[in-house]
């Protein structure tokens, strides 16, 4: 069976999570830039597709949407300064490891909002083919938009859009000469 919206963005919460976890309990630098790369890359594509298809669901099929919408896309601003900050740290520079805790703690109260309130409200109100269709989308988006943090870029459609297809390029070259993991089954954003 396909997985449905709320499945999809579980899954990419996990896999950020997981990228946390290889970064703060790590000691080699190389290995930490390699998932601080991965991490960065993950959580940028993440926000933005939420914000690009998940958002706008909330705005036209729930009673408080456009307010839970415009409340977690403020949450979003504030991961994606702290992203900024982060994602141009080296890991000998000794704010690294408590920027990246600092934005895990503002993720994980985001990322608990959502999983226990938001999406279950939205996943209420969709059936099974939409959830499905909506994690297609999801996932679809996420292969076009910005692969870094750019917090002064819009957060709404059509102007993010816009600003992302025209961003995501540039992010796309330089991820090319970045470092990632070498561990199979993961992805590997310099061979997309």
């Amino acid at each position: 069976m396909a997985r449905g919206i709320s499945d999809a963005i579980k899954e990419d919460h996990r896999e950020i999570k997981s990228y946390y976890d290889k970064i703060v309990n790590s000691s080699d630098k190389d290995e930490q830039t390699r998932f601080q790369n991965l991490f960065t890359w993950e959580l940028a594509r993440h926000s933005i597709g939420e914000e690009l298809v998940v958002y706008p669901i909330f705005e036209k099929l729930l009673s408080d949407g456009v307010d839970m919408a415009n409340k977690d896309r403020k949450e979003h601003m504030k991961v994606k300064e702290q992203l900024k900050a982060f994602q141009n740290l080296s890991p000998s520079d000794i704010g690294f490891i408590p920027t990246i805790k600092e934005l895990m703690e503002t993720l994980s109260e985001h990322i608990e909002e959502e999983e226990i309130g938001d999406l279950p409200k939205l996943e209420a109100v969709l059936s099974q083919e939409d959830s499905q269709s909506y994690a297609k989308s999801f996932g679809r988006t996420k292969m076009f938009v910005p692969s870094r943090s750019h917090p002064n870029a819009p957060d709404k459609p059509p102007f993010e859009t816009v600003v992302g297809l025209l961003t995501a390029p540039i992010d796309h070259l330089a991820d090319m000469f970045r470092k990632w993991p070498d561990t199979s089954g993961m992805p590997n954003p310099s061979t997309k």
